[in-house]
């Protein structure tokens, strides 16, 4: 098969896998060196999403196989790997809009800030005990059950004005 009606085929899968469907929360992505804010505001919403700092085919086609989504702002890959979404927007917001309007992405708001924004990993209830020699004393007592932390970066998140701001934020964008 050459490389044109490979290329068509990819398209026609494209389309046909995202129009009427509405993505779930199982829905994967992995997002390249040109998309690190769009990464972390899709773990933000709950999406699991790989952000690769740098390209290597090797670990794109490894991680594509996991059958995630390859969101990138490189036209000329938009045939090279299966399942890949070019993002044309330069804004963060612009470009969730595009995303979830090329693929109907519906984030589920109970899973909001369910993932480390940093390794990825999903967080879980903080352990008291640790808790309260790991995050200041005024969140402990104020944010007790609404403590989380993750297991492979040891990092503790709670609701605070932070969230307030990027949860508002996510609502601007047109996400509820």
């Amino acid at each position: 098969m050459t490389a044109k009606f490979s290329s068509i085929i990819i398209l026609l899968n494209r389309q046909h896998r995202s129009k009427g469907k509405e993505l779930t929360m199982e829905e994967k992505f992995l997002a390249d060196s040109m998309l690190g804010r769009l990464a972390k505001w899709l773990r933000v919403l709950g999406y699991d999403t790989v952000y690769l700092r740098a390209h290597g085919s090797g670990s794109i086609e490894d991680i594509i196989r996991e059958g995630r989504f390859f969101l990138s702002r490189e036209k000329k890959l938009e045939y090279v790997y299966n399942n890949t979404i070019i993002i044309d927007a330069d804004c963060v917001g612009d470009q969730l809009t595009e995303l979830k309007e090329k693929m109907s992405l519906l984030p589920d708001r109970s899973h909001w800030f369910t993932m480390c924004l940093i390794c990825n990993t999903f967080l879980k209830n903080a352990d008291p005990d640790e808790a309260r020699n790991n995050v200041p004393e005024y969140v402990f007592y104020s944010n007790l059950s609404e403590i989380r932390f993750c297991p492979s970066c040891i990092r503790y998140y709670w609701q605070g004005s932070h969230r307030k701001r990027m949860a508002r934020q996510i609502e601007e964008w047109g996400f509820v």
